[in-house]
């Protein structure tokens, strides 16, 4: 029986571990992969955590390992298969075995839709970037093109304006789906190009980007846009299949939860990615693993 189980070691679920431990807590982390640090393992360059710059995302995930491994905390890698989180223990099964807590941190993070096209898994971290926010400043003065139509490409495409030369934005429909005012904004921008029913085909470049080839769709016409940088954004999928019909989640499939990041179900935590909230960054995960020990310090 544990004080508290930590299913997923990314920033979220490896702070937790950190915190966990420092308060004396007897702590479990769970990760299926072989080597912890979560989404942090595919990003090129990460720039915007204190204290730590010009650092891939791979070394930083090393660091936040180190630093568990460094407090002894029992880390087991195994596939959790199932989570009962109703009753007063928590069960946790996995491919090995069943474990028991009376705490549970769920840090199981999220994945970002793909388009699945030509040259986006090859340039992956070398000008196709999945958040515009984590890597938009390796671009200043360049050309740049979002990808998507909600509000998420919407607001990366104003926010990249503010630093880069040209952004293109580029959603398959006619319309936006993202809020009026959002689209307002955009059309307002001087350096934003909307294409709008454009299918992207694919991506290419030598060692980096170098254009992104799509196909208008009402004139049957295909069009290169030489940009360096393609930030996708066409959706994140939280994983929290094992939470489904045991905890409340919002309107959008990401686990409900507050700052203290306590779920529906009482000592259960939803920590990182799969939380409900504005900025899911490596800095904001690490906030959730340490609030939710915090709480579970205070109960």
């Amino acid at each position: 029986m544990y004080d508290v189980i930590i299913i997923g070691s990314g920033p979220a679920g490896m702070t937790a571990a950190i915190y966990a431990a420092r308060a004396c807590l007897d702590t479990l982390l769970l990760e299926r992969q072989p080597m912890g640090g979560g989404q942090m393992l595919n990003t090129a360059e990460v720039d915007n955590y204190p204290a730590v710059s010009d650092i891939g995302g791979f070394e930083l995930g090393k660091k936040f390992m180190e630093h568990v491994e460094k407090l002894g905390i029992r880390q087991v890698t195994e596939d959790v298969k199932s989570v009962e989180c109703t009753g007063e223990v928590k069960k946790v099964v996995t491919d090995k075995g069943t474990y028991e807590a009376m705490n549970l941190i769920y840090a199981a993070g999220a994945s970002h839709r793909t388009l699945g096209v030509e040259g986006e898994e090859k340039f992956r971290g070398r000008g196709v970037s999945y958040c515009a926010t984590c890597d938009g400043a390796f671009f200043r003065g360049k050309a740049v093109a979002v990808i998507g139509g909600g509000d998420t490409a919407l607001e990366d495409a104003l926010f990249l304006s503010k630093g880069c030369e040209k952004v293109y934005l580029v959603h398959r429909r006619d319309t936006f789906r993202g809020a009026k005012t959002l689209q307002n904004r955009v059309m307002e921008a001087g350096n934003i190009e909307i294409v709008l029913e454009a299918e992207v085909e694919k991506i290419t470049g030598g060692e980096t980007v170098e254009a992104v080839e799509v196909l208008l769709k009402a004139k049957g016409e295909k069009k290169s846009l030489a940009v360096e940088g393609v930030f996708l954004a066409v959706g994140i999928m939280p994983q929290v299949e094992l939470l489904k019909g045991q905890v409340e989640f919002d309107e959008n499939g990401y686990v409900l939860a507050g700052e203290d990041c306590r779920t529906s179900a009482v000592g259960v935590y939803a920590a990182g990615d799969v939380r409900s909230k504005k900025l899911r960054q490596i800095i904001t995960a690490a906030a959730d693993g340490a609030n939710a020990v915090a709480d579970i310090v205070k109960e």
